[in-house]
This record gives structure tokens, C-alpha cells and sequence, in this order.
């Protein structure tokens, strides 16, 4: 199976040139302000990509997928899957996915640290193969240009408990990249960089 990862296209998919793969998946902000044009663009554009599997799940930009769930799901075309803090099963792999990211500035599915977000990672299956959310676990492609590393500690402790054997997220662009971590293949697969420019290039795995 042959994977094609991106995230964080805030508006800008149309300009992406995508590698031939049999599924695609999108960690995330798929629109700049989560608006319901921007989110049907967005739609419109994923349902005609040429992949076999199509997958995705919102960001913190993606406001409108919290706001207003049942309109957001009602427009996803049926050849496209949808991820909110649950998961699927294609061809013997198991991909689960979530749009929570730590707290920032009251974006959208922003949760405060500790418990509160913890409760989530609670929630990934322990034969997750393929682990997809927003943001980053802490101490992993998580860090800012100013320095910091802003990943999710309690999504970091998660992770020990399970076997990914791939985990995508964006939300930090500036930290895009692959590293290898134990057994698991990380992947922050951000197509824009800090100042929103479209300057990375969708990123393919094989399992």
C-alpha cells in the first residue's frame, strides 16, 4: 500500500502536485478560516483526487467541523473518509484519527493538557497501525521557530503504550519531516511553511 501524506493546505490544495499512491491522507487544516465555502472547496478538490482510499480529518483552523459537525459530515462525498477521535479498517490496516490539538488561543478542538486531552488518546485502539491527528506528540517535528517544542506530552505518553507503526500530523509547518523513532515512522506532513507558502512536498511511505 502506498501512502501519499499531506496537511495544513489551508486553502491552497488546488496548487499541489500529488504523487501517483493507492490512498492519500490529510492530517488537518484543510481551510484557512474553516468557513462552509472554504470547507466545500476543500471537498470539492479531495472527492476528484485519483487515490483509491481517501482520508482526512479537520485542524484547528477547520472551525466549522466543530462548530457545526452535522453539516460538515453531511457534505463528505462518499468516496471520502472522515476521521473525528475514531477509526477504520482498509485492507487489513487499522488507521485511526483526531483533530485535537493542545490549547491555543481558543482555536478549534483545542483541549487544555493534561487530562482534558488525555482523555482522547484514551480512546486510540492498541492495534492502531496508522495513527493520524493534527498536532504533534511532544518532543517530535513539534518545534517552533522560536525554539519551543509545543507537541502534546500526554499524546507522547499515549504512544508508548501502542505499536503505530506510522504517525502523521502537521499544525507546526515549520517542523516538516520524517524521523524514525523506535519502531514508528514519524511524519509532520505540513505543505506550507511558516509564512503559509506553499514549500514542502507531500510525503510517501509504503506498509
Amino acid at each position: 500500500m502506498k501512502i501519499v501524506f499531506i496537511s495544513d493546505t489551508h486553502g491552497k490544495h488546488a496548487a499541489l502536485q500529488l504523487p501517483e499512491g493507492d490512498m492519500l491522507i490529510h492530517a488537518g487544516d484543510v481551510s484557512s478560516r474553516g468557513t462552509l465555502p472554504q470547507i466545500q472547496q476543500f471537498l470539492d478538490w479531495f472527492e476528484k483526487q485519483p487515490f483509491k482510499y481517501k482520508i482526512f480529518i479537520a485542524g484547528n483552523h477547520d472551525f466549522l467541523a466543530e462548530r457545526e459537525p452535522y453539516t460538515v459530515e453531511s457534505l463528505i462525498p462518499t468516496n471520502c473518509i472522515y476521521l473525528k477521535n475514531n477509526g477504520i479498517e482498509i485492507e487489513g490496516i487499522h488507521i485511526w484519527g483526531s483533530p485535537i490539538t493542545p490549547w491555543f488561543y481558543d482555536w478549534a478542538f483545542n483541549r487544555h493538557r493534561g487530562k482534558p486531552i488525555a482523555k482522547y488518546w484514551d480512546m486510540i485502539p492498541k492495534n492502531t497501525d496508522i495513527l493520524v491527528t493534527h498536532g504533534p506528540p511532544f518532543g517530535i517535528l513539534d518545534e517552533t521557530v522560536t525554539g519551543f517544542k509545543v507537541g502534546c506530552e500526554e499524546l507522547n505518553k499515549q504512544l508508548k503504550n501502542l505499536n503505530v507503526k506510522i504517525h502523521v500530523f502537521g499544525h507546526i509547518h515549520e517542523a516538516y519531516g520524517v524521523k524514525k523513532v523506535g519502531e514508528t515512522t514519524f511524519i509532520n506532513a505540513s505543505v506550507l511553511d511558516i509564512n503559509y507558502k506553499l514549500s514542502h512536498k507531500p510525503i510517501v511511505q509504503e506498509i
